[in-house]
């Protein structure tokens, strides 16, 4: 029973996931799926920030190599299948990882942070320069999406917004299980132990280096991953959509947002700051001034974001629960 009663909220989950378009429309399906990709992109940066210590102010390379190499595969090459060019995106911003690595090991804190924004600017004077290739300011669109093919089974087109719906929700959901599940396995002890105590973490045997450079590649692969999604979900990927500073620091806000130092926090830092844009956008143009008065409440007021302020609330009511009617605290009430 404890079991069933542990699989009720998730199955209720799914259930609401895969009615959600049919209720709701066109317009916030398509809200729900920005939100699943955005949620993606913060829980590859969260891999570095909440549980390696590491905070890149140039994430959006990752998702911006990985957004531009899945349209420039489908502009150019012919018959190219969607699962391919979604491993291509994730491959692609996992080679980007594994080139950088060797300089951003060797660095952290303040210099890693400054490193990384340097990096991603490299890259977005690059991508504007390299007209031949990337079409300078005018991106990459209009390139053909693939239909989903199961060979022998079955073939699904992703031109239509309920189809692409599903698609891109059982890849984000993929995405954060298997971020999820990195996290508590023991190497997910030696990325918290990093964070904790690198020095200690040597001693113990562990190579430093080594041990960053494949949380780089799990990051950047997930940002990739994320990148691929929001090419094919725009059907266009531009300098300033994918590599802009702006899109580094999204997914930094929607962790702090969120909730700093937990797996769940970027998720729900994702839901918020979509909703409120979608909200933001009927009344006014001022979304980033907006955006940056919820970051100043989040740090001064409660700086665990939503989730510590969900904790907060739930310790009060638990405390609350404990106290006798005549006030005083520490009673218990015995429950038959």
């Amino acid at each position: 029973m404890t079991r069933l009663k542990n699989w009720i909220p998730w199955l209720l989950l799914i259930g609401f996931v895969l009615v959600y378009p049919m209720v709701f429309g066109i317009v916030l399906t398509n809200l729900f799926v920005r939100f699943a990709i955005f949620a993606v992109f913060a829980a590859s940066l969260n891999m570095l920030l909440s549980f390696t210590g590491l905070l890149s102010f140039g994430h959006a390379m990752f998702f911006g190599v990985g957004g531009y190499a899945t349209a420039l595969a489908l502009e150019n090459i012919p018959g190219l299948g969607l699962m391919t060019c979604m491993a291509i995106g994730g491959l692609s911003s996992s080679l980007l990882a594994l080139i950088v690595s060797p300089i951003l090991v060797r660095v952290k804190d303040t210099a890693f942070a400054l490193l990384t924004l340097a990096l991603g600017q490299i890259l977005f004077l690059a991508c504007l320069k390299l007209r031949g290739i990337t079409h300078g300011e005018d991106g990459v669109g209009g390139f053909p999406i693939p239909p989903f093919r199961i060979p022998g089974f079955l073939s699904i087109d992703m031109g239509h917004p309920q189809s692409f719906y599903y698609f891109a929700v059982a890849v984000c959901a993929l995405s954060l299980f298997l971020m999820w599940y990195a996290t508590r396995t023991p190497f997910g002890s030696i990325m918290a132990g990093i964070r904790d105590n690198q020095l200690r973490v040597n001693y113990l045997g562990f190579n430093i280096a080594v041990t960053k450079t494949i949380m780089f590649l799990i990051s950047g692969c997930f940002a990739g991953v994320a990148g691929a999604l929001f090419a094919l979900f725009q059907n266009l990927v531009s300098p300033d959509g994918v590599f802009s500073v702006m899109t580094s620091f999204t997914p930094i806000m929607m962790v702090f947002v969120g909730g700093i130092g937990t797996f769940a926090g970027p998720i729900i830092g994702s839901a918020v700051l979509t909703s409120l844009e979608d909200l933001a956008t009927r009344y006014t143009e001022q979304i980033l001034l907006i955006n940056g008065l919820l970051l100043i409440c989040v740090v001064i007021f409660f700086r665990g974001g939503f989730i510590g302020l969900f904790k907060t609330i739930k310790q009060k009511r638990f405390a609350n629960s404990r106290e006798m009617p005549d006030g005083h605290p520490g009673d218990e009430i015995s429950i038959p």
